[in-house]
């Protein structure tokens, strides 16, 4: 059952770390303009911003923790948010950067990009802390573990394409980036259909 979570925080991670955005297009810009450090200085700016975000989701949720019908919806909501990242995920073609509108930046551009970001938002109030509710049903360590392999992840990967940024831009329209994008589409899509069964099954209850 733990090792479902640390799977669960891994894929999540994962693809919120090389998936297009905001945070992710400014990781690649300062690390072409300037150099790695610039890159991954911009992608550490989670560390700072989710605090505060999944502390708004779990008060938000915890007010709600009574009304059955909201939770249910919040699910269903969940689930049809994870198809969406699951079908871009799928349709992606690369990550094109147009460096003409990009200034030297730094950590503070980064907290920035992501405040603004309604992507962590969403995924925490709708994905994020209903998982780590269903990891604390299960033992304080599940839901230690789902949270560090979710930034073990989520930072890794956009600290690997800071790297990769810096030695070339190739990578990111190769082959290889699309046909991950593709696995990890479909296997939102699982995540989708559970959280929507989730849902279904807490409106009928």
């Amino acid at each position: 059952m733990i090792t479902s979570f640390i799977l669960t925080g891994a894929i999540f991670g994962f693809t919120a770390g090389i998936s297009p955005g905001p945070l992710l297009t400014l990781v690649i810009a300062e690390s072409i303009r300037h150099n790695r450090k610039e890159g991954i200085k911009v992608a550490l700016a989670p560390l700072v911003t989710d605090l505060p975000i999944i502390a708004l989701a779990f008060f938000i949720l915890s007010r709600l923790s009574q009304f059955s019908i909201l939770l249910g919806v919040i699910s269903l909501s969940g689930g049809l948010f994870i198809a969406w990242l699951g079908y871009e995920c799928l349709r992606s073609k690369g990550l094109a950067v147009d460096m003409q509108h990009f200034k030297p930046a730094s950590l503070k551009k980064g907290i920035i990009a992501n405040i603004l970001n309604p992507h962590p938002y969403l995924f925490w109030v709708t994905v994020g802390i209903p998982i780590v509710i269903k990891a604390y049903e299960t033992n304080v360590g599940a839901v230690l573990l789902f949270f560090l392999s979710f930034y073990v992840f989520l930072l890794g990967s956009k600290i690997g394409v800071a790297i990769l940024a810096d030695k070339t831009r190739a990578l990111l329209n190769s082959r290889i980036y699309i046909w991950i994008m593709r696995i990890l589409g479909m296997a939102l899509f699982v995540f989708a259909i559970l959280f929507i069964v989730e849902g279904i099954k807490t409106l009928t209850l």
